[in-house]
């Protein structure tokens, strides 16, 4: 049973906090809905990138866009070694590490101390989003029954690939600014693995992932229905437009109509 650490309502969306443990560490965690929800309906579970947390400006207003026009849940974790896992020093400390990268001020090579971390890192974090999704399965407002979206970019592609193709409950994702480098055998088998409907954002003058791998990590993917947006810019520069575009994608594939369509031409 989820008890709430802290419960908060702000214009029709009410924002609780709690947290799970899994394999030994305590994950923070926050769910929006409406204000009082009732029965089940879709969720979207939303992985935040690197250095950042699970209430970052960008998903809170998604989520309370999503509770506000759509009805909505959304679910929202600390990944290992971000957020509330770590002091507020390491934190920033993260912030100028990555927006150093990102910019490209300095140059982000793929060591094997590095991909290690990597590797371990998203192994912990999809064992904690699928106790996560659990958790707040069994609450009344949510239900085991509901669909379920995924939206991660960059870190949340990287943890979010392998969980969305080990997680059958996931019925569409949107992933993107991340890049499939040679070798990379587990990531491109888990990319082959997804066969959900994927909408990947990707920016072409991407300091991070390079339009090589970028192309690379969509073309890997296992769906048959997948779409690619490319916007000229940097990695922190996706168009707003983008976001309306992602609010269409969910409406799409987890509002009852777009379910009954697809169960019906199956």
């Amino acid at each position: 049973m989820i008890e709430f650490s802290d419960v908060r309502s702000e214009d029709g969306v009410t924002r609780r906090s709690f947290s799970i443990d899994v394999a030994g560490e305590t994950v923070p965690a926050v769910l929006w809905a409406p204000d009082g929800a009732e029965g089940p309906r879709p969720l979207v579970l939303m992985g935040h990138g690197g250095s950042q947390h699970k209430k970052t400006p960008g998903i809170r207003a998604r989520a309370a866009q999503y509770a506000q026009r759509l009805g909505y849940a959304t679910l929202a974790v600390d990944a290992p070694g971000h957020g509330d896992r770590i002091s507020r020093e390491e934190a920033e400390a993260n912030m100028r590490e990555v927006g150093a990268r990102v910019t490209g001020q300095v140059a982000s090579p793929w060591t094997p101390e590095r991909l290690a971390l990597m590797a371990e890192r998203t192994r912990q974090a999809v064992l904690e989003w699928k106790a996560a999704l659990d958790a707040v399965q069994t609450l009344d407002f949510i239900g085991d029954a509901g669909p379920v979206g995924y939206w991660g970019v960059s870190m949340g592609t990287a943890i979010g690939v392998p969980f969305v193709a080990a997680e059958p409950r996931i019925g569409c994702a949107v992933l993107g600014l991340a890049g499939l480098r040679p070798g990379a055998r587990e990531m491109e088998a888990a990319a082959n693995a997804i066969t959900c409907p994927v909408e990947f954002v990707f920016q072409w003058e991407d300091a991070v992932a390079s339009r090589e791998h970028g192309l690379a990590l969509f073309n890997a993917l296992g769906s048959r229905e997948k779409t690619l947006h490319a916007n000229p810019g940097g990695h922190m520069e996706i168009p707003n437009f983008e976001g309306a575009s992602w609010e269409r994608f969910f409406k799409r594939h987890l509002s009852d109509g777009a379910r009954a369509e697809a169960l019906a031409a199956a």
